[in-house]
């Protein structure tokens, strides 16, 4: 059975960086793209960084230039380095993962998700 764990949230002052890791269980390799995404209280939940098979990324504007995703296919794992939070950065981080390489299919997938509060 395919998994995804994620880890890393916590509470960081305004300007502040953390590092998100979601990691992908019961499979050899995972080849399919994978995307951060984001849900704040009362609100939809949104892609925040994708990133497809052949480490193609893609970013929302409200973190372009911020947040950097990468992954690393031997650990079956992306990660989340968030630069320069904001207080509008909170929100409960989610790893999906897509059906195929590319994140332009649908996520079927999701984790738990990993709490990040930016508060001073």
């Amino acid at each position: 059975q395919v998994q995804i764990g994620e880890s890393g949230g916590g509470l960081v002052q305004p300007g502040g960086s953390l590092t998100l890791t979601c990691t992908v269980s019961g499979v050899v390799i995972d080849p399919n793209a994978m995307g951060w995404f984001r849900q704040a209280p009362g609100q939809q939940r949104d892609l925040v960084a994708a990133i497809d098979r052949d480490e193609k990324d893609e970013y929302s504007e409200a973190v372009k230039g911020r947040f950097t995703v990468w992954r690393d296919n031997l650990r079956k794992s992306i990660y989340l380095q968030m630069r320069d939070l904001k207080p509008e950065d909170t929100a409960r981080y989610y790893c999906g993962r897509y059906t195929a390489w590319t994140w332009k299919s649908e996520i079927n997938l999701w984790g738990q998700g990993t709490q990040v509060t930016v508060s001073s």
